[in-house]
């Protein structure tokens, strides 16, 4: 009578049915039954759009840290900087190797304001490899016409945004340059990727099959990788060299999945991630 699905629908047991004794005193179960409240796709872009909207401002407003200039007392000696370092090192060493899975800070802030948090596209549909020019081109100025709305709702000025969608493996690779787009990136890429989950919401709407997307600004996943690579040869040089187990800092699954690769091929080493394996 509802038109939906059982499990679009809130079920609450309001009374208890009971069945008597030989069908005597046999009493009907009460339930109410409503429809549940979804969120749709377009309000999830709004709310996300919102989120990336803040967070960029939040970065552009931040001051710079300045450090209190503390006096200390000519009667306590000032203790030498190595000493600090090697303390600070035998203490990392004593954790065990494992990678994190990353978990966003707990911070409070104003109602309206909302956390960007890392979202991943769940791909439940076959990756489609696009041949139609017609096709891709639409698909392409899709991407590029929601990029813009976001940037101009931003006043990031003027964004030279260009795409190419890659037949090889059916990813469209938008990248983007302009002023300040350092503000675009974010800490450790966070507003880039839910940038990127956005663009791939807008592509992938109301079709069959799936379209990777990735973005880029200033060969940023590029940068990232070789950073992680080398922190990755760096560490395990380290626990070659020591035989004590390392904790990397929290990482989001595609990174991980860097530090693994990278380490592969290192009868060394095992690496361990806590969490989903990537």
């Amino acid at each position: 009578e509802l038109g939906t699905s059982s499990d679009q629908l809130d079920i609450q047991v309001i009374t208890e049915g009971s069945s008597g004794l030989f069908g005597i005193g046999r009493k009907p179960a009460i339930i109410r039954v409503r429809k549940k409240e979804t969120v749709s796709e377009e309000k999830e872009i709004e709310e996300l759009v919102e989120a990336v909207k803040i967070e960029s401002i939040k970065e552009e407003k931040k001051p710079a840290e300045k450090k209190p200039i503390e006096k200390k007392p000519a009667s306590k000696p000032v203790q030498p900087k190595e000493t600090k370092e090697v303390k600070e090192a035998k203490e990392k060493q004593s954790k065990p190797v494992k990678e994190k899975k990353e978990k966003p800070a707990k911070e409070k802030q104003a109602p309206k304001e909302k956390q960007v948090k890392e979202k991943l596209v769940k791909v439940s549909k076959p990756i489609e490899i696009i041949t139609d020019p017609e096709e891709i081109k639409a698909i392409e100025e899709r991407a590029v016409a929601f990029l813009r709305d976001v940037f101009g709702s931003m006043n990031l000025g003027e964004v030279e945004i260009t795409s190419k969608y890659n037949t090889s493996d059916g990813c469209l690779e938008v990248d983007f340059e302009g002023e300040d787009m350092g503000i675009l990136i974010g800490k450790r890429g966070q507003t880039l990727d839910s940038l990127q989950y956005l663009t791939s919401l807008v592509v992938n709407k109301g079709r069959e099959n799936y379209i990777r997307v990735k973005l880029d600004t200033e060969d940023y996943r590029r940068r990232r990788k070789e950073t992680l690579e080398n922190l990755a040869r760096g560490i395990a040089y380290k626990v070659k060299k020591t035989r004590k187990p390392v904790v990397l800092e929290p990482m989001n699954p595609y990174e991980r999945r860097i530090i693994h690769s990278a380490l592969q091929g290192n009868k060394f080493v095992e690496t361990v991630s806590e969490g989903e394996e990537p």
